[in-house]
């Protein structure tokens, strides 16, 4: 018996400047998670994951991710998304200095 399919994302790095990048509701890239459009059944994501894929002038690695809503707030269930939308972690730069819980 195969396991459920639980909601996801799809995930990319944008290809001019590798920043972590989110497909929206409305098939375009953005930075912001919370702008991720949330995928509920698999051949809905997989067919979107398959035109996100085809975006090689915008994205390049493109991925499902698992995702989990808490409180409103999309949050990735395994540590390396969490990880990646933070930025490097070798001091303060970038994304990080924007965010003042890093």
């Amino acid at each position: 018996m195969s396991r459920p399919f639980s909601p996801k994302i799809i995930t990319a790095n944008a290809l001019i400047d590798g920043d972590v990048i989110y497909l929206t509701d409305s098939n375009t890239w953005s930075g912001d998670l919370q702008h991720a459009r949330v995928f509920t059944d698999e051949d809905s994501a997989n067919a979107h994951l398959s035109q996100a894929a085809a975006q090689t002038a915008r994205a390049v690695g493109v991925y499902l991710v698992d995702i989990k809503l808490e409180d409103g707030v999309l949050v990735p269930t395994h540590f390396r998304e969490a990880f990646r939308k933070t930025g490097p972690s070798n001091y303060a730069h970038g994304k990080q200095e924007q965010v003042t819980h890093v």
